[in-house]
């Protein structure tokens, strides 16, 4: 199962499921070549440097084999108030053409309600792998309500404890509605904790086209690629169960896991499906491959690496938000500085002119933070007191969100999410808070915009994060 957090890095809901819990890993120093045997075999790829082919499903067959993966059955809202059932057919999981066809289907039924169907398929307890190069070749879906994902979760659910304690690594995701983005993340941890980066086409998206996602997964360091271009790395996770010490590192990634695919409709992330979402080849997830690759041994002796801060310093007045004055015209849709975002049925357009920037929402969509604007690295250090004020007005009288949120530790808030009164003239406002947390490099100030019963266009300037006494 999964439980999952809003939307990565970008949005500040946590969201609920359940899950399952995990194995108890080898303790070898070093391994040989976990959990599988070379694949000695003519085959028309070239394995990475370093490593040998240990499994593989070209999907060259006319059905799905399913002494290589296990077809699922899950209930209506099992998880993440998804709306699918999962359903062990070949109506939704099947191979056609030399790939793996994963199909939701939306049924209108004689009482005037709507359902959903989909499929799920994973390797688990057929082809599970402890360390090593995983590889998929994948086109996503396209519309609002799919969530796809090429993900890994433990092979034997019963040792670290309930999810997400055991551990989930999930390669690839890419919601339906915003296709040129991809997430990568590792949850964790009591409490739970994620770890995530994001891959951001320049051209193209992840839907019209078949792209390469994949993990390089060694003892206490995971990688995330995109196309074979590294995005993301980390080495910074653990496992505990509540009022113990935590598992020895590399605990919960030490252990064999098992890959699944499949496309959820709906839930609390992608939000869900509209008119505009079709149920025609455009809602199939396609699957090229799946590869296994390791290398011949693994040497598990290995240490959790100290945290190391990056922590940002304040401008000669003390302010730690970048271009807060908005002088600079920047790019406000790149990963960089300022950044405007829209989700679950959010729509509209930013931009910074004469001193400020101007928020323009033609859809408020289903959450506050479905038109958000946010700045993150904001240093945030143990018992320090904060200052964030900023100027601001609308159009007409509105209201907005702001806090100041840990993305890399739980969705947690720094200041509280505070609502907002906007009227015509413009206004200072100044909000201090005390940061009670353990260090961390990556606050981030957010502007929400979205669910206000109010579309009038928002103007802010003059923003500011400090320390003060």
């Amino acid at each position: 199962m999964k439980k999952r957090q809003a939307l990565a890095l970008f949005m500040g809901l946590v969201m609920v499921a359940g899950v399952v819990g995990c194995n108890k890993p080898a303790t070898e120093e070093t391994v040989e070549n976990v959990d599988a045997e070379v694949v000695e075999e003519d085959v028309d790829f070239e394995a990475p440097e370093g490593y040998s082919l240990v499994w593989h499903d070209e999907f060259d067959g006319t059905e799905l084999n399913e002494e290589d993966w296990n077809r699922e059955t899950h209930e209506v809202g099992w998880v993440n108030h998804e709306l699918q059932e999962y359903i062990p057919s070949d109506e939704y999981a099947y191979v056609e053409d030399g790939k793996l066809v994963i199909h939701p289907v939306k049924t209108e039924n004689e009482d005037g309600t709507v359902s959903y169907a989909s499929g799920r398929v994973n390797t688990q307890n057929k082809h599970d792998i402890k360390y090593g190069y995983i590889e998929a070749s994948i086109k996503f879906p396209e519309g609002k309500g799919f969530l796809p994902a090429f993900w890994m979760m433990p092979q034997d659910e019963q040792f670290y404890g309930q999810w997400p304690k055991c551990g989930e690594i999930d390669i690839a995701e890419v919601l339906g509605n915003q296709t040129n983005i991809n997430y990568g993340t590792i949850h964790y941890g009591e409490p739970h904790n994620q770890n995530q980066g994001t891959y951001t086409l320049q051209s193209g998206d992840f839907a019209s086209e078949y792209h390469t996602y994949a993990i390089e997964w060694e003892p206490g360091l995971i990688k995330w690629f995109v196309d074979g271009e590294q995005y993301y790395e980390t080495n910074d996770w653990f496992t505990a169960v509540d009022g113990e010490e935590e598992k020895p590192y590399p605990a919960p990634f030490n252990q064999p896991f098992h890959v699944i695919l499949n496309v959820a409709v709906g839930g609390d992330w992608p939000g869900d499906p509209d008119e505009t979402t079709v149920f025609d080849d455009r809602a199939n997830m396609y699957v090229d491959y799946v590869r296994f690759f390791q290398k011949e041994s693994y040497d598990e002796n290995v240490t959790k690496p100290e945290k190391v801060f990056n922590m940002r310093e304040a401008d000669e007045t003390g302010n730690f938000v970048h271009n807060g004055d908005f002088a600079e015209a920047e790019d406000l849709l790149d990963e960089e500085e300022w950044r405007f975002l829209l989700f679950n049925d959010g729509e509209g357009e930013a931009k910074i002119e004469d001193g400020e920037i101007i928020i323009t929402t033609t859809a408020e969509g289903t959450e506050d933070y479905s038109v958000q604007l946010v700045q993150a690295e904001m240093p945030m250090y143990e018992g320090a007191s904060y200052k964030l004020t900023f100027d601001a007005y609308a159009d007409e009288e509105r209201s907005m969100k702001v806090a100041v949120t840990a993305p890399n530790n739980n969705w947690i808030r720094y200041l509280n999410d505070t609502r907002v009164s906007l009227s015509t003239e413009k206004k200072t406002y100044e909000y201090e808070f005390d940061m009670l947390s353990g260090d961390d490099d990556f606050g981030r100030v957010e502007f929400n915009m979205g669910n206000a019963d109010s579309m009038a266009t928002i103007h802010i300037t003059n923003v500011r994060l400090e320390k003060v006494e």
